[in-house]
This record gives C-alpha cells, sequence and structure tokens, in this order.
C-alpha cells in the first residue's frame, strides 16, 4: 500500500485526487481505482479487467495481483468489469472450486456443459419429471435437457445403461476409425483433458474446449484444415 501514491490533481477543477497504480505506474482517479476486498489493494480498472481475464481464460479464480497476496476477487465485484461471457465463467469457477469432486455433475448437452452438484440435479429432476423414465434419468437445470446420470452421456432413450455401453462397447471401434478418418481430413485437434474434438476456425493457436481446459491446436493437424 505505500507503494501506492497519492497526489492532488494539478489544477484545481474537478479532477479531485489521483492516485498512481502499481501494475502500470499511470494516474488515475482515486474514486475509480479496484480495491480488493480483505488486503485492500487497489489498481486501475484497465489493469484488473486485464488480470481477470487472464486468469479466467487460463483455467483459474483470479486472485490479488499483488506478489505474495492471497485475497480473493469476488464476483460480485466483477459485474461491471466483466463481460457477460467472462462472468459465465468466473461464476463456473467458482463454482467448482465449491463443488467436492465426486459430487460433481456436467451437462453432457455439447451447447451446455454446465457444472452442476449431483444433489442440485436429484432435486431438479425431483420437481420437473412427475415419472421418471429409468434410473439415471436426469435433467440439466440450465437447458432443460434429459441425460443419463450413470453414462454421463444426453439420454439414451428406450435402451438401458447396460444395452447402452453394450451398444457403445459393440460400435465403438467402428464409429472411433470414422471419427479419426474424419478428423485427419478436416484438420481437426483433440483436447487432451476431455478427448472432443477442436476445430481451428481463426485467431491464435490457443484454445477452450467446452469443459474450459486449454489447450494448444496441434500446428501440424491444423496446416491443411
Amino acid at each position: 500500500m505505500s507503494s501506492q501514491l497519492l497526489k492532488l490533481a494539478s489544477s484545481s477543477s474537478a479532477k479531485g485526487v489521483k492516485e498512481t497504480c502499481s501494475i502500470c505506474y499511470e494516474d488515475s482517479v482515486a474514486k475509480l481505482m479496484f480495491s480488493v476486498d480483505g488486503c485492500w489493494h487497489r489498481y486501475c480498472t484497465f489493469c484488473i479487467e486485464q488480470h481477470l481475464e487472464a486468469k479466467l481464460l487460463h483455467g483459474s479464480l483470479p486472485k490479488c495481483p499483488s506478489e505474495g497476496c492471497k485475497s480473493e476477487i469476488r464476483i460480485e465485484r466483477c459485474q461491471k468489469l466483466l463481460a457477460p461471457k467472462l462472468l459465465d465463467i468466473m461464476s463456473q469457477r467458482v463454482k467448482e472450486a465449491t463443488i467436492p469432486a465426486v459430487e460433481k455433475v456436467y451437462c453432457p448437452n455439447p451447447t451446455c456443459s454446465t457444472l452442476m452438484s449431483i444433489n442440485e440435479v436429484q432435486e431438479y429432476t425431483r420437481a420437473t419429471i412427475v415419472r421418471l423414465q429409468e434410473p439415471g434419468s436426469s435433467r440439466c437445470i440450465k437447458c432443460h435437457e434429459l441425460f443419463c446420470a450413470n453414462c454421463k452421456v444426453p439420454w439414451h432413450s428406450y435402451k438401458s445403461c447396460i444395452m447402452y455401453k453394450r451398444y457403445i462397447h459393440n460400435n465403438s471401434d467402428n464409429v472411433d476409425t470414422k471419427l479419426k478418418s474424419l478428423a485427419t481430413k478436416k484438420g481437426w485437434s483433440q483436447c487432451r483433458q476431455c478427448a472432443n474434438m477442436i476445430e481451428l476456425a481463426e485467431g491464435c493457436y490457443h484454445i477452450t474446449c467446452r469443459y474450459h481446459f486449454h489447450e494448444y491446436f496441434d500446428k501440424e493437424v491444423g496446416k491443411d484444415a
């Protein structure tokens, strides 16, 4: 805190007190500085926005940028700083940190992937489905699509979990061969964390899969894409 110098504006106009950001060393209006709860380290909004975005896109919850400080930045304080997409990611990160690994359930719908706890899924399913179809039948709290909590896949209608797993086992070799052939043809890469296929449409080689794992696109595979 001692390194953050306060000084009066050079003119007597309404600019008021200014404060020096300890990251960029630029002066900003003091009342517009971002203060971290707990430690009270203060930064200009531009620097804290860049810090938040970098941490979230690299898979971690942002903390105070001051070296050695472990104060957490609360999501409530970031409402006006982050775009809706980044706020959703931060909300996901906060939830991931609070739910034990054995209790985590991700919606298998490719366009959703919402993180839920087992209790959340069970309560929402009981409240929205009058008659459960079969054991494992569950409903996502966000997209409301049915999925199988046992198999971690979209709901396999007219198949029990045993029948579905048997079907997948009998057809996996053929499906894998076709998928790998298509991936080679299209220039897709594969996330090493969740095994989903990734297509590089534009931008840099750093990508984030739908489960928010971070990878670097295989440049050799993507050359012919």
